[in-house]
């Protein structure tokens, strides 16, 4: 069975820093500590405002990160020289405007094609991975296996909402999602308030997962059982699924 990877996402940490600034908490050593402590990658996701993530933390991680380095946002110019520069190991296309607060859909891939398609071969002529953020929409797999992409990563937020009233229907379009993608071709990354109480049962019922992206919630349990144990408990919760 494949190893799920654990990205871990310190955009929360950044948040923290910069609300009274200088450098407390040190995010370069808030990542070495995540790796050190078990997580397979370091995720981050710079706006514009750099509101959280900076654009020159992102170079930093570069040089520092020992596992891998995810990079997410929307592709505009400026996000593309930060990658093409930065060569991080993935690049996922997230299609959230400035001004979003947090990713809050995905890519209608089929729409935006020729867009995501132009950026892709960008990316894949670097030498960068590449995920497109998207809905659990099996209808959008084959446009997304002709986009060029390596991975889709599926956009977990109306699973961890429907998690609570009925887990098995929750999970259901995912499944169906991921197993599509996966008879395309296209490795199957996940993300968007995932948790220790929804974490396990997603993973259990797509064990061809290659990774999954967890910021907030990991950072907010963090808080009350430190940062050690619980990216112990997150990989624990993975492990227990293969």
């Amino acid at each position: 069975m494949r190893k799920m990877k654990l990205s871990v996402n310190i955009n929360k940490i950044a948040t923290i820093r910069n609300a009274r600034g200088g450098n407390t908490p040190n995010l370069l050593l808030a990542a070495s500590r995540i790796e050190s402590f078990g997580a397979d990658g370091i995720t981050v996701h710079p706006r514009p405002d750099e509101r959280h993530i900076r654009y020159t933390d992102v170079r930093d991680l570069k040089t520092q990160v020992q596992t891998e380095l995810n990079v997410e946002g929307y592709p505009n110019e400026s996000f593309m020289d930060l990658v093409l520069e930065v060569l991080p190991h993935q690049v996922t296309l997230v299609p959230d405007p400035p001004e979003a607060l947090t990713s809050n859909a995905g890519w209608d891939v089929e729409s935006n094609f020729v867009f995501l398609n132009s950026v892709i071969r960008q990316l894949k002529d670097a030498g960068i991975r590449t995920s497109i953020f998207m809905e659990a929409n099996f209808q959008f797999m084959q446009a997304a296996k002709d986009t060029g992409t390596d991975r889709i990563e599926l956009y977990t937020e109306s699973f961890s909402i429907g998690y609570n009233l009925d887990k098995n229907k929750a999970i259901e379009p995912f499944v169906e999602a991921a197993y599509k993608a996966k008879e395309f071709g296209l490795g199957v990354n996940a993300g968007h308030d995932l948790n220790l109480d929804n974490l396990s049962f997603f993973a259990q019922k797509i064990p061809i997962l290659n990774e999954v992206s967890i910021g907030h919630a990991l950072i907010s349990d963090a808080l009350y059982y430190g940062l050690e144990n619980t990216v112990r408990m997150y990989k624990h919760a993975l492990a227990a699924t293969t």
